[in-house]
């Protein structure tokens, strides 16, 4: 301001355009906002509890290519587990069972951390026996609360001979994963010409894979059994991360 009281002038004139023609000068289309992509947040892992039953080591042999299967989906990690022995050591030593493998065993409380999860075990004249029977008997309170409710299931299993209960003993167990509210997701015919074939005797069916174990334990799972299980395993682990997205 002058001495004589003049006209004040403002000292923030300049050439220097406001902040509102800045804005209209970053954006390619005046009134257009222009905004960068965010960051996509990373899928979590999904889990799939693969968890079996096995006396003479087939089944625990067909949840290792469930495993692999399961691991071959991105986005998916399978989670071997086995179910707690209930038969004594003398008598499974008559049986002459196979040593447990160094497997975790799994807890009741501990399944609904599991975004899918996959059942094994041999037939017990039709059904699952009673080791893995157990385990769902001490799911009482996961039912009353439906802990379970809505969680993708499967099943694979093993058997004596081709009419022992490939079929029948995955469908008398649904019992136990319909009572929980679970889907259950069959293997289905998508392996395609093996399961066809009749030049071999194998396990396995639409219900889900399956291995043939002869009376003295020594038949090992084939490697169309195996192909199978692993095929079941990769199908499972698409259907968990679709339902579970």
């Amino acid at each position: 301001m002058g001495k004589g009281g003049g006209n004040v002038v403002s000292c923030f004139t300049s050439d220097q355009p406001s902040s509102a023609s800045k804005a209209q000068q970053a954006s390619p289309v005046q009134g257009t906002v222009v905004q960068k992509d965010q960051p996509q947040e990373p899928m979590a892992t999904k889990k799939i509890f693969v968890i079996f039953y096995s006396t003479y080591g087939h089944v625990y042999k067909m949840a290792q290519s469930e495993l692999k299967g399961i691991n071959s989906v991105e986005g998916v990690e399978g989670i071997l587990y086995q179910v707690n022995e209930t038969l004594p050591e003398d008598i499974l030593a008559k049986m002459h069972a196979a040593p447990k493998p160094e497997v975790p065993i799994i807890n009741a409380h501990d399944l609904p951390n599991a975004d899918g999860l996959m059942f094994g075990f041999p037939t017990r004249f039709g059904g699952m026996p009673s080791q893995m029977k157990a385990l769902f008997d001490a799911t009482g309170g996961l039912w009353s609360s439906n802990k379970l409710a809505g969680k993708p299931a499967a099943m694979f299993t093993s058997t004596a001979s081709q009419g022992g209960g490939q079929e029948t003993t995955i469908l008398n167990s649904l019992s136990n994963v319909v009572h929980h509210g679970m889907i259950f997701v069959p293997a289905g015919y998508g392996f395609g010409a093996p399961l066809y074939s009749n030049e071999e005797a194998r396990g396995g069916s639409a219900w889900g894979a399956g291995t043939l174990a002869n009376g003295d334990g020594s038949r090992q799972p084939s490697k169309v059994e195996l192909d199978f299980a692993e095929y079941q395993g990769k199908r499972f682990a698409e259907v968990v991360r679709k339902l579970a997205a």
